[in-house]
């Protein structure tokens, strides 16, 4: 996640030199979350993680797929096999083309061709264009795996001097070309609690994540895209847009990164930023985003919608699906806008 105003580019660049803008600090420890904060909540922790949780070299010093590896030939055929009514549900946010407090970059779109004008005989035509600053906490995108540094690398150790003015020569999007199809499994944390969404600053836990599993029937298995739903735009809806920098989102806490790792998950997504923010790690602006691009190799898709989903997985009682997603074919970009689809 990143943003085009100058206080949230600060705030990346101070992450990647192991440092952030300063943080909330944790509360004291509540009987929810206690015991997976114990280890994983704070800035030293953070640097151990980098290590612990590390993908790199796993699958060669040359890869530049990370986590997506673990989606395989057979992975895919099975996430088909999931398919039993073959109907689809995007999981996009319709585009926001209104400048609000947390979408300074909204998408533009201009037409270049109208109708009027065109013959009223015979073959005519229309266009426009569109201009999208995807990264930041508007618009549904992935986040590829040159999108965070720490210590001025990359996933699998690249130098953070292989993304210049030209675009990213590892790690770019451009790897994910031939598309996302796997396993989705919907963790529908605000329903979990039963509320239509989390209030922002609500911190998810390890906890959290296997109690859902054990309501919901499901389990995150390997290759799988984790999707986290908290009702963030749920919220909007009702209550209209938020500062994101002083009023926060709902998000997974730091120690969820070490259960991701273990369920050898490929993707994380959801409606949010991933990360609870404020982070409740002193010292450590966004350290989901940091361990998961970085230490893994795993993409991101930000900023789902995903209401419908919600809706549709609770009339099934069905909270796994097939997912497809494809981003755009650009060389050296470091993420692409993005329309996943959970097919069930």
């Amino acid at each position: 996640m990143t943003e085009n105003n100058p206080s949230r580019r600060n705030a990346m660049q101070q992450l990647a030199a192991g440092v952030s803008l300063a943080a909330m600090n944790a509360p004291a420890a509540q009987a929810q979350g206690a015991t997976s904060i114990a280890g994983a909540s704070t800035a030293e922790d953070f640097v151990r993680l980098q290590k612990q949780l590390s993908n790199w070299n796993r699958w060669g010093a040359n890869d530049q797929m990370g986590a997506v590896n673990l989606i395989t030939p057979e992975k895919r055929k099975a996430a088909v096999r999931l398919v039993r009514e073959g109907m689809s549900y995007s999981m996009a946010r319709n585009a926001e083309v209104k400048e609000a407090v947390d979408n300074p970059a909204p998408i533009v779109r201009k037409t270049t061709r109208a109708g009027k004008g065109q013959p009223d005989v015979g073959i005519g035509g229309t266009s426009d264009n569109f201009f999208i600053s995807y990264h930041g906490y508007a618009h549904t995108h992935m986040d590829t795996i040159c999108h965070f540094l720490y210590d001025g690398k990359m996933y699998n150790g690249y130098s953070k001097d292989e993304v210049t003015e030209d675009g990213a020569a590892k790690n770019s999007i451009i790897n994910f070309k031939n598309g996302i199809i796997t396993r989705g499994v919907l963790m529908d944390m605000a329903r979990h609690k039963g509320v239509d969404y989390l209030e922002p600053g609500t911190a998810i836990y390890p906890e959290d994540l296997e109690a859902w599993e054990k309501k919901a029937g499901v389990k995150v298995g390997a290759g799988d895209v984790m999707i986290v739903r908290t009702g963030r735009w749920a919220r909007r809806d009702v209550k209209g847009p938020w500062s994101v920098q002083t009023e926060g989102l709902a998000g997974l806490h730091m120690s969820c990164a070490p259960w991701l790792h273990a369920r050898d998950v490929a993707i994380l997504g959801g409606d949010g930023a991933q990360d609870v923010l404020p982070s409740k790690v002193e010292g450590v602006a966004q350290p989901i985003h940091a361990l998961v691009i970085v230490a893994m190799g795993m993409p991101i898709f930000d900023n789902c919608d995903l209401e419908l989903v919600s809706r549709e997985a609770q009339k099934r009682k069905r909270w796994e699906f097939l997912i497809t997603a494809s981003p755009a074919a650009v060389p050296g970009a470091t993420g692409s806008v993005l329309n996943p689809i959970a097919t069930f």
